[in-house]
């Protein structure tokens, strides 16, 4: 099924490589880097996800930098392979604490020791952290989180830095601490990624969040947890008594569809909205949900584009944080793309702007504007002007746009789910971990058209 397996880095060095088939010709991996580096493709800046070169599948994701890479001479389901890239990050991360390229280079034995039992001859056989526990026997060696350089928009949410409680998630769930103690706590993420789209106007045409509540424990006896969420909260907007949609109360949240971790207990979510399990080793998705129930979006995007002479025309983009002044966004980039035949821009940005920054991008004629950090309540504007190469003929409103914008907002949810409490069953008197229940916000597709 699958002929090879590789991980490369954003060089292109090779990090882990395994040929299981020996049907692939040499060279794969480099064959792969260069077609994904250099692709031009219809528009695409970047290579999909499962492309064909020369007879060989290639089928990849990119996690914390890394490309998880693997190929096939079959007709193989591109989902089933996709999915099994990210259970086999995800579980390299469990064991390793910390992604990335350093950690894996100082554990390759570990890596490889994992892979053998993750795969066989091409055949997955078990992604499950706690069933590969009874067959790796090799330590991990820990990388210090504290140095790590951010790898995302979330990497300070998911990495841990110096905004994360405690040791956070960088520990490995196999990793033995100092003196033979093991610090008991558990972690709780509610993870949204949002969708709206305005209309020229500034009216919400479509929106959507896609959530997920994420845990990772490091309690030892894997004790029975309770999960107790919003009371008000109903599933479904048709259906009777507390699903119907219109006997909902105006603060209610309300969730289209949803699904549960297969060790998750439903007994009692009916009558009290609260979930019972026993989480097991390593991080996995306790319950995943949507919602299409109209919500405030964080952010106002308002941009304007008009023409300012024959060959020139000015850019006006707004951006209004819609939440608490508590709050802070961070790693925010605004792209909007320009007529075609636009040859320079300059940029003014308002009077005392700090941590801002304006770029042209000339290979694919877009402004980008990216800002560090964005208080609540706060309003930032920018100017651009554009010089064209011809004169523009028609609607240039019909040439530029829509505006593109991503943004990570720790400690925020749009969708207002929240954890009630988290209830760990008690071993003894003195038994008293700790718990962390965190949120973030991210941009799936935030858009405002012209």
């Amino acid at each position: 099924m699958i002929s090879q397996f590789f991980v490369l880095s954003q060089r292109g060095d090779h990090i882990v490589f395994r040929d299981y088939r020996g049907e692939v010709p040499k060279g794969s991996a480099e064959i792969f880097f260069r077609k994904v580096k250099f692709w031009n493709d219809d528009e695409a800046e970047e290579a999909p996800p499962v492309f064909n070169v020369d007879g060989v599948n290639y089928i990849h994701v990119k996690v914390a930098g890394l490309f998880f890479v693997v190929t096939t001479m079959v007709n193989v389901s591109p989902s089933l392979l996709l999915e099994l890239l990210q259970r086999i990050a995800r579980v390299t991360k469990d064991y390793l604490g910390v992604l990335n390229e350093d950690s894996l280079r100082k554990n390759f034995i570990l890596v490889y020791e994992l892979l053998d039992e993750v795969i066989d001859f091409g055949y997955p056989q078990t992604t499950s952290t706690e069933v590969l526990k009874s067959y790796i026997f090799n330590e991990p060696i820990m990388v210090d989180a504290g140095r790590l350089p951010p790898l995302g928009p979330a990497a300070m949410f998911m990495q841990g830095t110096k905004r994360m409680p405690g040791t956070a998630v960088t520990k490995s769930v196999v990793a033995n601490e100092p003196r033979g103690k093991k610090r008991e706590e558990i972690f709780v993420d509610i993870i949204e990624r949002i969708s709206v789209t305005f209309s020229s106007s500034g009216y919400i045409l479509t929106s959507e969040i896609d959530g997920t509540i994420q845990m990772k424990s490091y309690l030892t006896g894997n004790p029975e947890i309770r999960l107790a969420l919003n009371e008000d909260l109903s599933i479904g907007r048709t259906g009777s008594s507390s699903y119907d949609y219109r006997s909902s109360g105006g603060g209610a949240v309300i969730l289209d569809d949803c699904n549960f971790h297969e060790s998750v207990h439903l007994d009692s979510f009916d009558i009290d909205r609260t979930l019972t399990l026993i989480p097991h080793d390593g991080e996995f998705a306790v319950m995943n949900y949507r919602m299409t129930q109209e919500f405030k979006p964080p952010f106002r995007v308002t941009a304007l584009i008009e023409e300012a002479g024959p060959s020139r025309a000015e850019v006006l983009l707004k951006i209004r944080a819609d939440f608490s002044a508590n709050v802070t966004a961070n790693t925010i980039t605004i792209q909007m793309p320009v007529p075609s035949y636009t040859m320079r821009a300059s940029f003014e940005l308002e009077a005392g702007a700090v941590g801002q920054t304006t770029d042209f991008k000339e290979g694919s004629r877009r402004l980008e504007w990216n800002l560090k950090k964005i208080v609540g309540g706060s309003e930032h504007t920018l100017r651009a002007k554009l010089t064209f190469s011809q004169e523009s003929h028609g609607n240039i409103t019909k040439e530029a746009g829509p505006v593109n914008m991503n943004f990570t907002i720790p400690m925020y949810n749009a969708s207002k789910l929240q954890v009630r409490y988290l209830q760990i069953a008690k071993k003894s008197k003195t038994y008293n971990p700790y718990r962390w229940v965190r949120y973030v916000t991210q941009a799936n597709s935030y858009v405002a058209r012209l």
